[in-house]
């Protein structure tokens, strides 16, 4: 059920993602450099809030359960989202994705409900499983966003995805159950800082702020990916749809990479599924900054869903397996948290760096950045330095 929620949830989010800077566009007369700003600003906005309310509501998961919080999020987002579809200006579309952000965190905290009730050395193969829910959503949302908006109007796709979300509402009110444990407001406060509570606070801390840098390299791209269609296309062509499918290629690779990769880091050792996926999403977002055709665009963001496919499920099965039950839902708020800022300084950055070295600085920014990530990883996490003896 939760499967099915995630996938919802995922292709109605993922349905204006692509081609929300065109969106923007269309809200005023703009300069590049004004449209690549604003396009920034407009999705850094949402991840800012909820990198600020994340913790607020993993607290209050972990004492009113998980359900509660995937029927808040369902609900207020499906209101919000559709709300965006009747915008008449550039800060309208911001207010509105500012209160997104309050109303965010359905997908993490089905993340935290499957990790909580699956035994931990299965949670690798679970979390990667769960992963293709919300992949698959990313998947198929692009596309049927960018072929409504090049039927009908790019609004259409905002109303969709409010139904969608409602539909998504429902199906977690009646269907999904949650055996729950709820800790009090005491126990809480008598458990002092939360990472007291962890073996390897160190451990905690360098996998969350590794959450944020991978997700500020996917994040970096997402405000210019229809902008940077459109120029290798000419502006000629239906730009909507081939940015939808461009958007949705990694899922493809995704899909099917998760489990498996789940499954053979719960037996081999999630530490050597965190080194492919490293250098491979760096040797892969290199040349996307380099190619002259649309074509090439798209298998390079094919390969890079299967570095996404090693790197995120892998990132929240070590964080699952080094962290007490009980703390489920609080330390998967936190990963959100960091994915947040990590997509908020994504956005930002991506803005700022295409205005100033146009789209191809953006992806080698990426690159760079990751590798960065890894070194720090290599350097601060023994275990990992060493899964070769482990293997």
């Amino acid at each position: 059920m939760l499967w099915l929620g995630t996938f919802i949830a995922g292709m109605g989010f993922s349905e204006i993602m692509p081609f929300l800077s065109l969106y923007v566009d269309d809200l005023g007369t703009f300069t590049k450099g004004q449209l690549t700003l604003y396009s920034g600003v407009t999705y850094a906005v949402t991840f800012l809030v909820i990198a600020l309310i994340s913790p607020v509501w993993g607290r209050l998961a972990d004492r009113k359960g998980r359900k509660l919080m995937l029927l808040r999020s369902s609900l207020g987002m499906a209101l919000v989202i559709g709300l965006m579809g009747f915008v008449t200006n550039v800060w309208q579309l911001i207010g509105l994705r500012f209160l997104q952000g309050l109303f965010a965190g359905y997908i993490p905290n089905a993340s935290a409900l499957v990790a909580a009730e699956t035994p931990r050395d299965k949670s690798g193969n679970a979390l990667g499983i769960l992963t293709t829910g919300y992949v698959s959503g990313n998947l198929i949302g692009p596309v049927l966003g960018g072929i409504m908006a090049q039927v009908f109007l790019i609004r259409w796709t905002f109303l969709l995805t409010g139904i969608f979300l409602i539909i998504v509402f429902f199906l977690s009110a009646t269907l999904v159950h949650e055996h729950f444990t709820p800790v009090t407001r005491a126990q809480q406060a008598q458990g002092g800082s939360w990472l007291q509570a962890f073996k390897n606070p160190k451990l905690i801390i360098v996998l969350l702020v590794s959450t944020m840098i991978i997700q500020m390299g996917n994040n970096s791209i997402t405000p210019i990916i229809s902008l940077y269609v459109r120029q290798l296309m000419h502006g000629v062509g239906p730009v909507t749809v081939v940015a939808g499918i461009i958007a949705a290629l990694p899922g493809f690779s995704t899909l099917i990479a998760a489990p498996k990769l789940g499954e053979y880091g719960d037996r081999k050792g999630t530490a050597r599924i965190l080194v492919f996926g490293y250098v491979f999403a760096i040797l892969m977002y290199f040349p996307q900054g380099f190619v002259t055709s649309v074509w090439l665009l798209g298998i390079f963001r094919f390969m890079i869903g299967i570095s996404d496919g090693a790197l995120f499920p892998v990132v929240q099965t070590m964080l699952t397996k080094n962290s007490p039950q009980e703390l489920t839902g609080t330390v998967f708020s936190w990963n959100q948290s960091f994915q947040a800022l990590g997509s908020m300084f994504g956005s930002l950055f991506g803005g700022i760096i295409a205005n100033l070295f146009n789209y191809s600085g953006v992806f080698t920014f990426t690159a760079l950045t990751l590798l960065v990530n890894f070194l720090l990883l290599w350097w601060l996490v023994p275990e990992i330095r060493h899964w070769r003896q482990r293997a």
